[in-house]
C-alpha cells in the first residue's frame, strides 16, 4: 500500500484507531510493505514523532505492535487476556466488511 494519511474521523479506520490510540491522536501517515516470503511491515508516521538526539537511543523501543493470525481469534484473545495482556479493541472488527472474511483486534 503506498503512503497513505489516516485521519481521526467517523469512517471505519478512523473509529479502528481511536480504538486503538484513543481519542485526540489527529492524523498520521501508514505504508505498508511485504516480503517475497509474505512477511508485512507497517510503517507509520505520527504527526508528533521525534527524532532521537542521536538517531541510536536503543533501549527505546519504535516497534509498538505485532500481527499474529489466527483462525480462532476469540481462542486466542482468551489466552492473551487469561495471560496478562490487555485489549485495545472491545470486540474484533471486520477489516474489509461485506468483502472479505478477514477480522482483527488489537491487544
Amino acid at each position: 500500500m503506498e503512503p497513505t494519511e489516516i485521519e481521526e474521523d467517523d469512517s471505519p479506520i478512523g473509529k479502528m484507531c481511536t480504538d486503538v490510540f484513543g481519542a485526540n491522536w489527529g492524523k498520521f501517515k501508514i505504508a505498508h510493505m511485504s516480503t517475497g516470503d509474505r512477511i508485512g511491515v507497517e510503517l507509520f508516521e505520527f504527526k508528533n514523532q521525534q527524532n532521537p538526539e542521536n538517531n541510536f537511543e536503543y533501549w527505546k523501543t519504535g516497534v509498538f505492535h505485532f500481527c499474529v493470525q489466527d483462525p480462532n481469534l476469540e481462542k486466542l484473545v482468551e489466552k492473551i487476556v487469561a495471560a496478562g495482556g490487555k485489549k485495545r479493541m472491545t470486540q474484533p472488527r471486520y477489516y474489509y466488511p461485506g468483502e472479505k472474511p478477514y477480522r482483527m483486534i488489537y491487544m
